[in-house]
């Protein structure tokens, strides 16, 4: 990165990206961070009706958010998921990280239904439909909608000038949509938490891909150290 200190980028909804800037400073990242959600997370208000329901499904700490507390068993996408459904009385269990795996933590448990699945109105997987399909029978309910916002002027003066960016990204649709404001001027350096993140970049133009150990967080924080120490 020819010697120059990069900034680093989050586009995650400002609260998800506070978070994870807490813990790239806690593993002694001193370079510049900027802020720039290029998602909104709307609720919907959905009624989540449990009447009947044995337990649900969330496939983000966005949906475990936007619902009350509960007591019923949950199976969640990732730790992070687990851990804000622990917090509000959830009996959670984490999968590894993506709809497939959930899936799979869901059918090898084998649990009798009805299933509710607590989702966003973007959702990969069709884990309701597959359920069912395979005798858990599986509801589903949208309580809180992803809107696309443009990069904000700081993010866009940054992209554009000649020193490296930083730009972690954690799902498809956000690599997508920040690969369609571009392309950028700055030597870009991304993380990414998938193949599928990856694949979702297109061909945008980018200097280095680091693809992340794990899918969560903290893999992807340890990526970023780990790309800055290699200068």
């Amino acid at each position: 990165m020819a010697n120059v200190t990069p900034l680093i980028l989050l586009t995650r909804p400002l609260a998800d990206a506070k978070g994870f800037a807490t813990m790239l400073t806690g593993l002694g990242i001193t370079a510049e961070i900027a802020f720039s959600p290029i998602v909104e997370i709307v609720p919907t208000n959905a009624d989540v009706d449990l009447t009947n329901i044995s337990g649900v499904i969330f496939s983000s700490r966005n949906a475990v958010a936007a619902v009350e507390g509960g007591d019923l068993p949950a199976w969640c996408v990732g730790e992070a998921t687990a851990e804000a459904a622990w917090a509000k009385g959830w009996q959670a269990v984490a999968a590894d990280g993506d709809a497939e795996s959930l899936y799979a933590r869901v059918l090898a448990d084998a649990p009798q239904g009805p299933l509710l699945h607590i989702r966003g109105e973007v959702a990969r997987g069709d884990l309701a439909g597959r359920l069912t399909k395979v005798g858990i029978q599986t509801h589903e309910v949208v309580v809180y909608r992803q809107t696309a916002q443009p990069l904000s002027k700081r993010a866009k003066t940054a992209l554009m000038r000649e020193n490296p960016v930083i730009v972690p990204l954690f799902s498809p649709r956000a690599a997508a949509q920040f690969a369609e404001q571009g392309p950028y001027h700055a030597p870009l350096h991304v993380v990414v938490m998938s193949e599928a993140v990856r694949d979702a970049l297109g061909d945008l133009p980018v200097e280095t891909v680091v693809l992340a150990g794990k899918k969560e967080a903290k893999a992807m924080a340890n990526a970023v150290a780990r790309l800055l120490d290699a200068g």
